[in-house]
């Protein structure tokens, strides 16, 4: 081999594997370490005192995280505003009406952004930590969030509403295969239900559930039709866990053995041999269900992250630079 031809390969070696670490960076825990080290506990004050103003924010902000990773990955797409050229996933049926926070989200971002000098922590990041810090403000476990996520420059309402985000009225075949599409795995699936340990739920999306379903506990289900009648009320709120519903704990798995979930698809994790072990399991085991709900977390976050040059740092959460 020529001296010429192996220095052309060994440079084309070196600037493809530059590439590769330019565009497709790992998450990494202590990213912003350097470049802006009070960012983390900038954004943890913040959520601290919303969650103290209001509990139900815990929820509304940790389920932002969600609803923006299982849409085309965790890059902060939820939070765009409609542009003339496209429709926000604000809009799509698994958020109009229901996700918020996002005012929580803007302060946030104005706090860290101040704290750092500069555009330096990316929207997806801030919802990533947020959810994290939610947790812990309502007594949950804590985790190391890893971070390096960029901000996609757009957002698609039609992937929103395309089955991505599992639905309330999801059989547990459709949650296995929901998660399973997104490289989560069914203890993934039970562990992460366990988030509607906190937040609450609409009347629309639980009614069917109330007035048709035959695994539900009659006093319960009589309970919620005061709250939820067949026609009218669709924005009416009941807890997704109605005995600590401001409290980060096993209380969910619990009424899923009494029949007491609120949601059809949560009802539906006892009715597999490993998923509804495991919901017994967490319901006995804090600790169990803690350490799973962790690690499941930081395998969500981690699902088709923007990193390195692709996206951008939003300088504001609801729009494109």
């Amino acid at each position: 081999m020529s001296s010429h031809r192996y220095f052309s390969m060994f440079f084309h070696a070196i600037v493809l594997a530059a590439l590769a670490t330019k565009t497709f960076s790992a998450l990494t825990t202590n990213y912003y370490d350097y470049t802006c080290p009070n960012a983390l506990s900038t954004i943890r004050s913040v959520v601290e005192a919303a969650v103290e103003k209001e509990n139900r924010m815990g929820g509304s902000l940790l389920r932002l995280h969600f609803h923006d990773c299982f849409v085309n990955g965790c890059d902060g797409s939820i939070l765009l505003d409609s542009t003339p050229s496209m429709d926000s996933e604000k809009n799509a049926n698994p958020n109009i009406n229901s996700a918020r926070g996002f005012e929580v989200v803007d302060e946030i971002k104005d706090a860290v952004d101040k704290a750092c000098g500069k555009p330096v922590v990316s929207c997806a990041d801030i919802l990533a930590v947020a959810a994290r810090d939610s947790v812990v403000a309502l007594g949950g476990p804590s985790w190391k969030v890893k971070l390096g996520r960029r901000d996609s420059k757009t957002a698609s309402r039609a992937d929103a509403d395309s089955g991505n985000i599992p639905g309330p009225a999801f059989s547990l075949s459709q949650l296995i295969k929901n998660f399973d599409n997104k490289g989560l795995n069914e203890k993934d699936l039970v562990a992460l239900s366990g988030a509607h340990t906190i937040g609450f739920s609409r009347c629309l999306l639980f009614r069917d559930r109330i007035y048709n379903d035959k695994n539900i506990d009659a006093n319960f289900a009589k309970q919620l039709q005061d709250i939820c009648p067949r026609e009218g009320g669709d924005s009416n709120l009941a807890a997704l866990d109605c005995v600590t519903p401001a409290k980060f704990d096993e209380a969910y798995y619990m009424e899923l053995i009494k029949k007491k979930g609120l949601l059809h698809s949560d009802q539906e994790l006892l009715n597999g041999d490993y998923t509804g072990s495991l919901v017994r399991k967490y319901r006995r085991d804090t600790s169990a269900f803690y350490n799973d709900f962790a690690k499941s977390m930081i395998k969500m976050g981690n699902i088709k992250p923007l990193t390195g040059s692709q996206g951008e740092i939003r300088s504001n959460c609801r729009r494109a630079n």
